[in-house]
């Protein structure tokens, strides 16, 4: 756990060099996946696998909308955070209906498929936490890519589990259940990232009434 709350020390704003390159990098690994990821879950039948696709999707939309606003305005960086908060949120409730209605609807996923996408994207998410982990906690724009980054990472292996469910079982309810779980990740980052955002803007706020 961070102990920046207990120090004065400047936090990072995302004002490098290195980590723009960084956040290229996973950009382009975040959006080469979210193809793949999406057309394996169509195929699959998989809520779980269109799931992770849809917040690799995300993250690359983050990290682009992240790279843009470094070096802006507090107020701007905020609320461009507040954004992809806002974002975050609405991608886990459409998570949550989707697999509702999915509950409806006759057809096990394709487990081997499941398996095989998940391995391969997770070894891509954990490229792009090794890339992060060093900027985990900056500001609140910085802050939202790590948390975007750490979802996928446990995403994937969380659709891996879903895989051996649906293979072990021969039904589809491992697949729903891993989705149910990643959409309430979705909707806790997306509060860590709003309450963060909230905060920054106040002291902002605060510090210009001073």
């Amino acid at each position: 756990m961070s102990a920046g709350c207990c120090n004065h020390k400047a936090t990072f704003d995302g004002v490098s060099k290195e980590y723009k390159r960084r956040l290229w990098a996973v950009i382009l690994i975040n959006a080469g996946m979210f193809v793949v990821e999406m057309a394996a879950g169509h195929m699959a039948q998989s809520q779980a696998l269109q799931a992770d696709a849809l917040d690799f999707f995300g993250d690359a939309v983050t990290y682009g909308l992240s790279l843009a606003v470094i070096g802006a305005s507090v107020k701007i960086r905020t609320s461009t955070a507040l954004l992809k908060g806002f974002s975050l949120f609405l991608m886990g409730l459409w998570v949550l209906g989707s697999t509702l209605y999915q509950v409806f609807v006759i057809g096990v996923p394709k487990a081997e498929v499941m398996g095989v996408i998940g391995f391969v994207a997770l070894l891509a998410n954990l490229a792009s936490v090794a890339l992060l982990v060093k900027y985990k906690d900056g500001d609140a724009n910085v802050r939202s890519v790590w948390l975007c980054s750490r979802n996928d990472a446990i995403g994937n292996v969380a659709v891996m589990f879903a895989a051996l469910g649906v293979w072990g079982t021969t039904t589809g309810w491992p697949d729903l259940l891993v989705a149910g779980v990643m959409a309430g990740l979705f909707l806790s980052s997306a509060f860590q990232i709003v309450r963060q955002s909230l905060r920054e803007w106040q002291t902002t706020e605060g510090s210009v009434a001073a």
